[in-house]
């Protein structure tokens, strides 16, 4: 609200205030308008000092009363234009805040995370903000403000016996407000949660729109969503039924409270103690009170529904960063680009282990493949080397420097990755590529998608480079996928790499394409290849077979053969696989061709 780096800001507060406080002294003059109309009307003679003779008159006075009342809405709309500003100011800046937050948390929390009901809290947070910073400065206040010149008024003109009656009122009317509305936020919250579990489960579906087809499980998915939904349609249903309590109790409360002085103000007037204006200004300060009042409960429902609103937000905001930079942490210093890892020891869960005393080297220029089962702990080698977590013991180091000791940012520039399942943003191709490095010209964008030889291809699409790829890409194929993400790291062109199963999910033909640009892609780096494939890791300077965690073999493509060891066993039958493969390819094209295969008869599955 009074942000430092913003002086022009802090100028608007200012006058956002000034016009506050001379909005609700107008508001405090305008009754008095009121009551001398009356009494005049009435016939009853008045010296109003601090008005010129001139505007005591009956329809000049009615005059007067009206042009205060614009110039009290005109003084509080020019409050609420100055502060605008302020508070969408604060908005931003915080809605800034937990953004840049949600992209320091660990790989760890977004994977138990969803992403659904992670915007669905972020845009709750924004707007329970928004309402806090609007309800606290700009009518919290202002009541207050009032509530005091209104007790002043009531105290100098007809006694404290008002001022008494009113104060109970308030107080009666606040206690009540707050007791409701600490009941109905359980309700809320109730109601939050459904939603956002209706939110998490709808695009959870919607992402995976094609597994739902594939199972046909469109009714399943409808059901879930319908579940969530009626858990909220209750909890917003009794949200709704206990604000109807609520504010059927604050009339009463406010009425009787009012009854009470009219029927004082009524008394006296019949005992020549007070005039009619007196009893029509009472009613008019009254009235204009109940606004305050019915702001008090709604600005407290309304803040704690808006606490109620970011309190997951703030929760996100009080999740620590699981990695973090040393202090004084220093850029990587790239000069050979040499990877080492020395006796690293890594578990996700501490009752299970996935490295085990790893050790190996990837020298400067070399490419290293690690391959082994599924399971072994390939791909938790490049989570490693990004920094995604923290290794429990040993070292890795690129050209001696710990990881630990670097800054994140500079180490993740300093290393490219392929990964297996590329997911592109919904925005073009273009984009796509240059994301890589977002500073390259258009001619760098050219050259990179050619080089990741998708060149050819975009150039046959009609919108060319501006080509939408989808949600997630899914506009191209897995092959063209690939391309783009070769094209956009061949662009950031960094001194590692690593192709983490870049090719596993692709056919034969489209693997051996993509291959060749890879090739491409890892000359002069070093370059870390995580394969399943093994024809795809043959050429590679050593190649490190993985088994529960720990180095089972190690050597080139030929010496591990001769081994004859796990390597061996793996590459024979992966041999038998693609031997099967193109029997049954060259099947197919006879069949194209009219040549009648016989097949043996395929087995019932039990």
């Amino acid at each position: 609200m009074w942000p430092s780096d913003r002086p022009d800001l802090k100028l608007r507060v200012f006058w956002a205030a000034v016009f506050l406080v001379a909005a609700k002294l107008v508001t405090a003059i305008v009754p008095f308008f009121f009551k001398y109309a009356t009494d005049a009307l009435d016939g009853v003679t008045q010296d109003i000092g601090w008005l010129p003779v001139a505007l005591t008159t009956p329809i000049m006075l009615v005059v007067g009363f009206n042009v205060a009342r614009i110039i009290m809405i005109g003084f509080n709309q020019l409050r609420d234009a100055l502060f605008a500003r302020v508070g969408q100011h604060a908005v931003r800046q915080l809605a800034y805040r937990t953004f840049v937050h949600m992209h320091q948390l660990s790989l760890r929390f977004h994977l138990a995370r969803r992403t659904g009901g992670l915007s669905r809290i972020i845009e709750r947070g924004t707007k329970g903000i928004e309402v806090i910073v609007r309800f606290t400065i700009l009518n919290t206040f202002p009541t207050i403000l009032e509530f005091a010149l209104y007790a002043g008024i009531f105290a100098y003109y007809f006694g404290w016996l008002y001022v008494v009656v009113i104060a109970l009122t308030v107080w009666l009317y606040s206690v009540f407000t707050i007791k409701a509305s600490d009941w109905r936020i359980q309700i809320r919250r109730d109601m939050n949660d459904s939603d956002t579990d209706a939110s998490s489960k709808a695009i959870d579906s919607l992402l995976n729109f094609e597994t739902v087809k594939y199972f046909g499980n469109e009714r399943m998915e409808s059901e879930r969503f319908d579940a969530s939904m009626a858990k909220y349609e209750r909890a917003a249903t009794r949200t709704w039924t206990s604000l109807g309590w609520l504010n059927f109790g604050q009339t009463v409360i406010f009425s009787i409270g009012m009854l009470a002085c009219m029927i004082m103000s009524a008394l006296a007037v019949q005992r020549g103690e007070q005039t009619i204006g007196d009893f029509v200004l009472i009613n008019m300060f009254l009235m204009q009170l109940s606004v305050p009042l019915n702001f008090i409960g709604f600005v407290y429902r309304e803040i704690r529904q808006g606490l109620t609103d970011i309190e997951a937000m703030f929760d996100l905001l009080g999740v620590k960063a699981e990695i973090k930079d040393k202090p004084g942490a220093k850029p990587l210093e790239i000069s050979d680009g040499a990877i080492r890892f020395d006796n690293v020891d890594f578990h996700y869960d501490s009752d299970r282990p996935i490295l085990k005393d790893v050790s190996f080297e990837v020298p400067a220029g070399k490419t290293v493949a690690i391959v082994g089962p599924s399971g072994a702990g390939k791909s938790t080698i490049s989570r490693l080397l990004y920094r995604f977590y923290d290794i429990q013991s040993g070292a890795i180091t690129i050209d001696g420097q710990d990881l630990r000791d670097v800054s994140q940012e500079s180490l993740r520039q300093s290393i490219g990755m392929v990964p297996q399942d590329t997911v592109l943003f919904n925005d073009t191709i273009e984009y796509n590529i240059r994301y890589g490095r977002v500073s390259a010209g258009e001619d760098e964008v050219k050259m990179a998608a050619e080089r990741a030889q998708i060149g050819e291809f975009i150039a046959r699409l009609p919108e060319g480079f501006d080509t939408q790829v989808g949600e997630r890409g899914l506009k191209l194929s897995g092959g063209e996928k690939q391309r783009v993400a070769i094209a956009r790291t061949l662009l950031k062109a960094p001194p590692i790499l690593v192709l983490d199963e870049a090719t596993s999910a692709l056919d034969t033909q489209t693997e051996q394409e993509i291959k060749t640009a890879l090739d491409i892609v890892s000359q002069n780096r070093t370059t870390v290849v995580i394969a399943h494939r093994l024809s795809t890791v043959i050429d590679a300077d050593e190649i490190i077979v993985l088994e529960a965690g720990a180095i089972a073999e190690r050597g080139t493509h030929g010496q591990l053969l001769k081994s004859d060891g796990l390597y061996a066993a793996m590459w024979n039958r992966q041999l038998e696989a693609s031997e099967a493969e193109k029997r049954l390819r060259e099947a197919h094209e006879n069949d194209d061709l009219g040549v009648v295969i016989k097949r043996p008869p395929v087995a019932p599955v039990s």
